[in-house]
């Protein structure tokens, strides 16, 4: 009967994932999956979530289904920790929000709710861009389409090109943008840019779709949502999907929010009702674990300011891996201009390598790096930064 179904390719990132694994050699380098490694390339268990989990398992409570919206105190943390714990726009109420299966659950969610809100809406992605973000939003029947975002020749971002694409598109298109860290490129719009953009979106009437994964990864906790509160104080309806993947290292609890913010208390909670609506004809409601961890953790001071340390020692490894990177290749290769590792920001970096030298990295020296030159900047640690400098150095020279 399914004769004629073809074969799946499978996901590209996890099949060079798989080719490292299977790579015999000693020394050799992951950057494809974006995970955060600590600095002895482990995956880590948070002991704040760890005495989280035991702090609820103690508890001895049954495993009954959970609202179709998720636990009320995961969705207060999560707005708190979105918007700001005194944002005007949570005490009036007009705020939706969902616990999500991860950042993935949250743009499925809102995308099948936008197409029926605005079934003739198409969607613009950013050029580069997460594979997935298409394959999502076209799952939901979104045609997709891209704007300008990276700049090859500075790698960096493309801001005029993107305000020129942005400034154009009809009204009620969807715009999904990172507020922080982009994936894959590491290049993110400044304050000032942010303030720039957010009235073309007001007066294209356009609907903004943010996908915010590596929130407290770039400059902090507060200042990575600075382009979500300034559309909350802009007066902009908009979505925001958030992911605790990361900076919980929660990767497989699949821990998320979808938030709508609203003109007014009662469309929240309209829009609320349809959220659940396409909830329940998907999963029906959220799994309860990971959710209760993060619920303890964000409501309580003293663990809140602990996850808090621990997002920013991550933020700070992040950062030191690549300031490393960029000092070796100025001894290096001083001809090669490495200051995008710098500039850039977050889990990942957009090397701009061609594909030959993408090759020599994996053939000559076991350095896997994505097709596009995108690298998972965590993957590099104290045993290995240095030794990946200068694979990266002799391919460039």
């Amino acid at each position: 009967m399914f004769e004629h179904l073809q074969a799946y390719g499978g996901d590209p990132i996890f099949r060079l994932n798989e080719a490292f694994h299977a790579d015999p050699r000693d020394r050799k380098v992951n950057l494809t999956i974006g995970l955060y490694y600590d600095d002895q390339g482990r995956l880590p268990l948070l002991d704040v979530a760890r005495r989280a989990e035991e702090q609820w398992a103690a508890k001895g409570q049954p495993r009954g289904y959970l609202p179709i919206e998720g636990l009320a105190s995961y969705r207060s943390a999560v707005q708190k920790l979105v918007f700001g714990a005194d944002s005007k726009v949570l005490q009036e109420g007009r705020v939706a929000t969902i616990q999500t299966l991860g950042g993935s659950g949250a743009l499925k969610v809102g995308g099948d709710f936008l197409h029926e809100a605005y079934p003739n809406s198409e969607m613009w992605i950013s050029d580069p861009a997460w594979d997935n973000h298409h394959s999502i939003f076209r799952g939901s029947g979104i045609p997709t389409h891209t704007y300008r975002y990276y700049d090859p020749a500075t790698r960096g971002l493309d801001f005029t090109g993107l305000m020129e694409d942005i400034s154009v598109l009809p009204e009620h298109s969807i715009v999904l943008l990172h507020p922080c860290c982009h994936n894959p490129t590491g290049a993110d719009l400044s304050d000032e840019q942010w303030l720039q953009l957010i009235p073309v979106l007001q007066q294209r009437k356009l609907i903004p779709f943010l996908d915010m994964a590596y929130q407290g990864f770039g400059r902090s906790l507060d200042e990575d949502a600075f382009a979500v509160r300034a559309m909350v104080d802009a007066g902009l309806t908009f979505l925001l999907a958030n992911s605790f993947s990361k900076n919980f290292s929660y990767y497989s609890e699949r821990c998320g929010g979808l938030s709508v913010v609203c003109q007014s208390a009662d469309e929240a909670d309209r829009v609320l009702g349809q959220l659940k609506a396409v909830v329940r004809r998907i999963y029906s409601n959220p799994p309860s674990h990971g959710g209760q961890a993060i619920a303890t953790i964000l409501s309580d001071e003293s663990l809140l300011a602990e996850w808090t340390a621990d997002v920013e020692t991550m933020r700070q490894r992040i950062a030191a891996m690549r300031k490393r990177v960029h000092d070796r290749l100025k001894e290096l290769a001083p001809q090669y201009d490495s200051s995008y590792f710098v500039k850039q920001q977050g889990m990942f970096c957009y090397t701009g390598l061609t594909k030959e030298q993408i090759q020599k990295l994996r053939d000559d020296f076991g350095v896997y790096v994505l097709e596009s030159g995108r690298i998972s900047v965590p993957g590099l640690n104290q045993s290995n930064v240095d030794y990946f400098a200068e694979s990266l150095a002799a391919v460039v020279a």
